[in-house]
């Protein structure tokens, strides 16, 4: 073995050191240095697929199920470039994401030899690169400057493999990654505010939370006694039925609330878009990313929310200060009415799959329109306290993936995807046999082409061409991607279908094909468009 390469040892040593507790590794060879020293590190977690972009997502997700750094390991060229997306994603979420891409030596930059790209800096802003030319250039802690709040890219050059090479002995640990800082930015304008300033009312925007946020945001929410638009991702969506304002896009347009108070990610109802053009009303942020979410001035408090909670002291009720919640009352009301004169419409079905859903120890969200509906639409009644997407950018990239990766470790994990986002992640299948044991349920609303297009105002007017850039119409079902990867297939096409649903085999997984019908869909919107 080439003994320029033999310092890989020490570099994965150093990155267990730094709190790197898993490992997902895609093939190659001039990646083969670290994968031997991987392959004899036995006491390592280590998952493998051959598809770079989906393994990115798939360490992502396992950062999300266990809040730990996750690395992802590639060869040189490409390779390397597949991991943007799933950088990118894991920036805006603030997950500690480890990049380790091998390139070829540096002589060969800028040459346009095999295999040879400019790797250095290739993710930009969203991951700071380490540039490990050579031994001399391996920091005694390669670690040491990373504050785990984003993605941190290692690339390091290596000679030609040698498949020969014994890295002999490696006992490599993960030890604990150090702890988070508890926040940054001022609290005193949040809680004047929230004292003084909220008396003409106050909306509380819970987006996505943490396992160790929801009790603080709970506590908090219950403390305010305001109208709350709660995601799903909240993971309390359900236990703050009693303050829930529902589907309220157009309710807060035409009744903005004087101050906006945002706990955890940046939420997914329309409305927070429309707080753009609202300039009166005062927007507060709480969030451990860090993100404002808007282009327009607000507050941002940083870090973790129970010493942020701490740090405000008492707070005082504020209550439903403009009789949002009976007013929202007559829009569930008629929510309730639609859903059951049109029973096939997708909103309808999604309703029904979230009770079958609630079962889950895991439940995922794709996002588009999938996300919207199960907001507005989904059961109440049963909460779902583990629900995950990526609402980091919001794409449709690697929603299976990072599905698969959040769940690796569940008993019973269901999820919800639209059919472009299922067909565009569909080799993420492959790494089914590696996860433990359990029951998985990939639900798949097949719309045949980009849904969320299609319920956009003025949808209808599109030219024939212009549908066809838009909307990507298909004919494809999925009962043969189903097939490929041994998986058990299912088809809903109404409420009563979902019988069958009662009769899922254990520790198997079912991919669920659900087939809403256009015409209801398309009528639910437009009577809640038309009636506020």
């Amino acid at each position: 073995m080439n003994q320029s390469s033999a310092f890989v040892k020490t570099l994965l040593a150093q990155c267990c050191q730094g709190g790197i507790c898993e490992w997902v590794v895609c093939p190659g060879a001039r990646n083969m240095a670290l994968l031997q020293v991987l392959a004899a590190a036995e006491d390592l977690v280590k998952w493998r697929h051959f598809d770079e972009r989906s393994a990115g997502f798939f360490a992502l997700g396992r950062t999300l199920d266990m809040g730990l750094p996750v690395a992802v390991v590639t060869t040189s060229g490409t390779a390397a470039a597949e991991l943007l997306p799933a950088v990118i994603e894991a920036y805006y979420q603030g997950r500690p994401l480890l990049i380790i891409t091998a390139d070829r030596p540096v002589e060969y930059r800028g040459s346009a030899a095999p295999q040879a790209i400019e790797q250095c800096d290739i993710f930009g802003i969203y991951a700071p690169c380490i540039d490990i030319c050579s031994e001399e250039d391996l920091p005694d802690d390669v670690l040491e400057t990373w504050d785990y709040a984003s993605p941190l890219h290692i690339n390091v050059c290596l000679p030609d493999p040698d498949a020969t090479w014994n890295p002999g002995s490696c006992d490599l640990y993960p030890a604990e990654p150090p702890e988070e800082t508890e926040f940054r930015g001022s609290l005193a304008n949040l809680a004047q505010t929230l004292r003084f300033g909220s008396r003409d009312g106050l909306v509380v925007m819970i987006g996505g939370l943490d396992p160790t946020e929801q009790a603080p945001a709970l506590w908090l929410a219950n403390e305010l006694k305001a109208p709350v638009v709660a995601d799903a991702t909240s993971g309390i969506r359900e236990d703050l039925a009693h303050l829930l304002l529902q589907d309220a896009d157009l309710l807060l347009k035409k009744n903005p609330p004087a101050v906006v108070l945002r706990i955890g990610d940046v939420p997914v109802c329309r409305f927070w878009r429309d707080l753009e053009n609202l300039p009166q009303t005062q927007v507060f942020s709480i969030t451990r990313t860090g993100f404002s979410g808007l282009a327009r001035p607000s507050e941002v408090v940083c870090g973790n929310l129970d010493a942020i909670l701490r740090a405000m002291g008492d707070i005082d009720s504020i209550g439903d200060v403009n009789d949002l919640r009976n007013t929202n009352k007559r829009r569930q009301a008629l929510i309730d009415e639609l859903l059951l004169t049109n029973p096939e419409s997708e909103q309808a079905l999604i309703r029904s799959f979230s009770y079958f859903a609630a079962e889950a120890d895991c439940i995922y969200l794709g996002n588009s329109m999938v996300i919207r509906h199960w907001n507005s639409y989904a059961q109440t009644a049963i909460p779902t306290e583990n629900v995950r997407a990526n609402r980091g950018a919001n794409g449709i990239d690697g929603q299976i993936s990072t599905f698969l990766g959040t769940s690796a470790r569940s008993h019973c994990a269901w999820s919800l995807f639209g059919d472009l986002t299922t067909l565009y992640d569909s080799s993420a299948l492959a790494l089914l046999p590696q996860l433990d044991e359990g029951t998985r349920v990939i639900g798949v609303i097949n719309n045949s082409g980009g849904g969320i297009f299609r319920a956009l105002p003025g949808a209808d007017s599109h030219s024939e061409a212009m549908q066809k850039l838009l909307i990507q119409p298909h004919g494809f079902t999925f009962e043969h991607i189903a097939k490929q990867w041994g998986l058990n297939y299912l088809t809903i096409h109404s409420c009563d279908d979902f019988d069958k649903l009662e009769l899922l085999p254990t520790n198997s997984c079912t991919l669920v094909e659900i087939f809403p019908d256009a015409t209801q869909t398309q009528q639910v919107i437009e009577t809640l468009r038309a009636k506020g």
